[in-house]
């Protein structure tokens, strides 16, 4: 950069970079907090709900209308008949409880037949690794008429490192009800599950009202990483402009 002309014109190029690029941070600041905002109202839905009492299950002329928004974690109630045969065992990683409980194992999802023909998918709980065979937990396959209560849940979206679906080898990694359904010939399904809350099954499995409700808020500490370096940009500048104005 030429050090001829007045010490402003030296300076605009970079005053005018500093302040696109200052504009740029302060923004990503401000989304971070509309962001704070959205996600502790958020929070604070979902503790509402999970404290409601249950109400029946939307009828299926309404399942296309379920959204997170107004649904996710919604305490529901059905009435139907379980399908063991087509239970599915999605594996699952589960906090350790006092008594030594959890850790790997699996969610048994079953689906659960509704009085006009649909149908439901449940999620009755986690079993340890080694009870995945249902053989092995025969009094937890309740027959007859069973009433459900439970979080609605929407299909469960894979982490980066989830291993796929396999339905070829019945081996299921996520929740996915449309997977499910159409790997095991059921049609009319919920395009969501019920969490099974801790009503106890005969036989103890599997073990119900494990529902994980966290939700990850570090907005505040990005919004505040963005505005720090917006207020370094402008340290920077200010040192560079004080630098060319002692060796003008």
């Amino acid at each position: 950069m030429s050090d001829e002309g007045p010490l402003w014109r030296r300076l605009l190029p970079a005053a005018l970079a500093t302040l696109v690029a200052f504009a740029v941070l302060v923004g990503l600041g401000l989304w971070q907090l509309e962001r704070l905002a959205w996600k502790e109202s958020l929070v604070a839905q979902v503790e509402a709900r999970i404290h409601q009492a249950p109400v029946p299950l939307p009828p299926e002329a309404d399942w296309g209308q379920i959204d997170f928004a107004n649904d996710e974690y919604r305490r529901v109630t059905a009435q139907g008949r379980f399908r063991h045969d087509l239970e599915v065992q999605v594996y699952a990683l589960v906090d350790q409880a006092p008594d030594g409980s959890g850790g790997p194992g699996y969610w048994v999802v079953t689906p659960l037949g509704l009085p006009d023909g649909a149908f439901v998918l449940v999620n009755r709980g986690f079993v340890p690794l080694e009870r995945k065979d249902p053989a092995t937990r025969l009094e937890g396959q309740v027959d007859g008429l069973v009433t459900i209560t439970g979080l609605l849940r929407l299909p469960e979206e894979a982490a980066l490192f989830t291993p796929a679906n396999d339905a070829a080898t019945d081996s299921w990694y996520v929740r996915d009800p449309d997977a499910i359904a159409s790997a095991k010939g059921l049609v009319r399904v919920a395009p969501f599950l019920i969490d099974a809350d801790a009503s106890a099954n005969p036989g103890g499995l599997p073990r119900g009202g494990l529902t994980r409700i966290a939700f990850p808020n570090r907005h505040l500490e990005y919004a505040l990483t963005w505005f720090g370096l917006a207020a370094s940009l402008l340290g920077v500048f200010a040192a560079y402009a004080w630098g060319r104005r002692r060796r003008g």
